[in-house]
């Protein structure tokens, strides 16, 4: 074999096991989407905490990018890309435990250990595609780990709804577990099959700045993540928001000082001073926002189509076909007209394409106008997503800084994508808070009881007794409940006075993780609940009022006992007998109505359940709009963040545009 075939078939090698191990790393951002409210249900965490699955590990996985490039350098990228696939591996391992092991804290281990290992993937793959291969195919190698990158970010979550249609809902672990067997291919091939290349020109790491920085980030991360923007003065207040806030302040001085000494800073403190960079970082926080609009696609599809959690991942398909051709077309357009011109089309795209799902498919709720909001969306995203962004970096750092300034970029860019999902759950969250209320509203306001047995007797022959003077002292003050109505009762009569509904938490955390297919089912846990929480003070009042009327009538039958005489006459001795027969079988009359009680109630609890059940498609109708009222406010908010892209954009001075032809 001659050394062109070798050099061909090792570079054949490299760019499959390369993009291989890509692909796993970018696609693990978005495979856990369809999954999450799934796991958050079983995990038993609400949707705050639950977001922390994604933000985790778009965080440390843009925090590692620049440490495990630096590594490479210095120590050979083989070595260390094989470390980070087998730290892919183990985290992908450590999260499928969490399943098993019912833990929300295993599976945040397990993500940062994924991340991690991710996050040396990327800049490694990078790098040898950027050497490898000759001069004249190097853009097309690059654009080829581009592609690859995007289209895996993209399709993530179509892969998760996949491996959730085939594994069931209950077997999450699969999303994880796939991972397995193609890191240990990459591993064992890699050792066999990659060269070790390494810098020609080594640098000394920038540890302190490092450290710095990730303390920076993550201080300010996790500020913002206690930060609730419904309720932001209050809740800046709290000790979990502005010390974190506040600390990353006082450190960003220390970091700068660091930053001018290093030999090879992580953050060139000059990019500050430079507005073309500044406003590239800005534009990069908001597109990172962007992206991650991307991640509620698969709810929000299942909710307006009512399809059933884990199955509206399919959905981003169209995402990324979208995104995928406009990323193709930008490149030509970048060549023409330049970066600023393709950012401000993407913008403009995704606000047109936000705006059209938050008032248009949220209202005229079809699969048609779901698409419609989708390609728009995704058309905008490829447009903003990467290319244009790096392309106006490069544009505004030397060649020798071009690595770290791309890297910065990145890192910069997930703020936006670590903090963007905590803001946009809340809209669900909030929408969400009045969920309950709202399916009161259009719940049965009637419930049907059983007819209780003796009422109507009882109560004439009461009436007869109280009637007669001597008989209605005899029994005393005796009020018996009044049972006549009982047939339909109002539901809110239910909830009247102190007996008030609370709703347990492991229910409304089930009523929380809900789906428009399921919300149904869980009302009917609501209801039969609240049946089982406020009917046993309703069915003791009314007991309590029969036992008085069993009270009286014994009262009564001790009276006519000691007002008969020895001595009699027989005719008014069998009056007074034959009234004491009389009371004694409304005596077990009574017995009976007090024993019939709690199975009525019972009974009605039943049957107002059923009647819930045959208003399913108002309930689900009732949930739909509910959910969708915090989708479009989401949506909005994307809206507006586009809006102030192109604000920031205009203030961009593009210095390379070809002329258009």
């Amino acid at each position: 074999m001659s050394k062109n075939e070798q050099k061909g078939q090792s570079l054949v090698w490299m760019s499959v096991l390369y993009l291989l191990g890509l692909f796993i790393g970018a696609i693990d951002s978005g495979i856990i989407t369809p999954a999450r409210p799934i796991i958050q249900s079983q995990l038993g965490v609400d949707a705050n905490l639950g977001i922390w699955m994604i933000t985790i590990y778009t965080l440390t996985y843009a925090a590692i990018i620049p440490i495990s490039g630096k590594l490479a350098d210095k120590r050979g990228r083989k070595p260390i890309y094989l470390i980070s696939i087998m730290l892919f591996g183990l985290g992908s391992v450590i999260c499928a435990l969490s399943h098993f092991a019912g833990s929300f804290l295993v599976l945040m281990i397990g993500r940062v250990v994924q991340a991690a290992g991710a996050g040396g993937i990327m800049p490694v793959a990078t790098a040898e595609f950027s050497t490898s291969f000759p001069e004249e195919k190097r853009g097309m190698a690059l654009g080829l780990v581009g592609a690859v990158y995007g289209i895996a970010n993209v399709v993530g979550a179509s892969f998760g709804s996949l491996i959730l249609n085939i594994a069931g809902v209950n077997n999450w672990q699969w999303i994880f577990l796939v991972n397995v067997p193609i890191c240990l291919f990459i591993a064992i091939a890699g050792v066999i099959k990659l060269p070790n290349n390494r810098a020609d020109e080594i640098k000394a790491m920038d540890k302190i700045g490092t450290l710095l920085m990730t303390i920076i980030i993550l201080a300010i991360l996790y500020g913002l993540k206690n930060l609730d923007f419904f309720n932001f003065i209050d809740s800046f207040t709290t000790w979990k928001v502005w010390p974190f806030i506040l600390g990353a302040a006082l450190l960003i001085p220390l970091f700068a000082f660091v930053e001018k000494k290093a030999e090879d800073p992580i953050f060139h403190i000059e990019y500050v001073h430079n507005r073309q960079i500044m406003v590239t970082l800005v534009l990069s926080i908001i597109v990172g926002c962007s992206m991650m609009g991307m991640i509620f696609i698969p709810q929000f599809a299942e909710n307006c189509l009512k399809m059933a959690s884990g199955s509206g991942g399919y959905f981003v398909i169209i995402l990324g076909l979208c995104a995928g051709a406009s990323s193709m077309i930008s490149g030509k357009m970048l060549d023409k007209r330049g970066a600023k011109f393709v950012l401000a089309i993407g913008f403009l795209t995704s606000i047109v394409g936000c705006l059209y799902l938050s008032f248009i498919t949220t209202k005229f709720i079809n699969i048609f106008n779901v698409v419609i909001a989708l390609i728009l969306i995704g058309f905008g995203l490829g447009l903003t997503m990467g290319t244009p962004l790096n392309y106006m970096m490069l544009e505004n750092t030397t060649d020798e800084e071009s690595n770290s300034a791309l890297a910065t970029l990145s890192l910069i860019r997930s703020i936006g994508t670590a903090v963007a999902p905590a803001i946009m759950v809340g809209f669900i969250v909030h929408a969400s808070a009045g969920l309950q209320t709202e399916l009161m509203n259009v719940l049965p306001k009637d419930i049907s009881m059983p007819k209780l047995p003796y009422v109507q007797e009882i109560n004439e022959t009461l009436g007869k007794y109280k009637e007669n003077p001597m008989f209605s002292k005899m029994m005393g003050d005796m009020e018996m409940p009044d049972l006549s109505n009982m047939g339909q009762m109002d539901m809110s009569s239910m909830s009247s006075g102190d007996n008030s509904f609370e709703m347990p938490a492991e229910l409304l955390d089930e009523m929380q993780n809900s789906d428009v297919t399921t919300i149904t089912d869980t009302t009917v846990k609501m209801v039969s609940t609240m049946f089982d929480q406020m009917t046993p003070p309703v069915v003791e009042k009314i007991t309590t009022g029969i036992d008085a009327g069993i009270n009286g009538i014994n009262a009564g039958l001790e009276g006519i006992g000691k007002a008969m005489p020895a001595g009699m006459p027989a005719a008014a001795m069998g009056a007074m007998g034959s009234t004491m027969t009389d009371m004694k079988e409304l005596l077990a009359q009574m017995e009976e109505l007090k024993a019939a009680v709690p199975d009525a109630f019972a009974t009605a609890r039943d049957n107002y359940a059923d009647a819930v059940r045959d208003m399913a498609p108002q309930i689900e109708d009732t949930y739909q709009a509910t959910l969708n009222k915090g989708y479009r406010n989401m949506y909005l908010f994307l809206a507006a963040a586009n809006a102030v892209g192109l604000a920031v954009l205009s203030l961009y001075k593009q210095k390379k545009t070809a002329p258009a032809d």
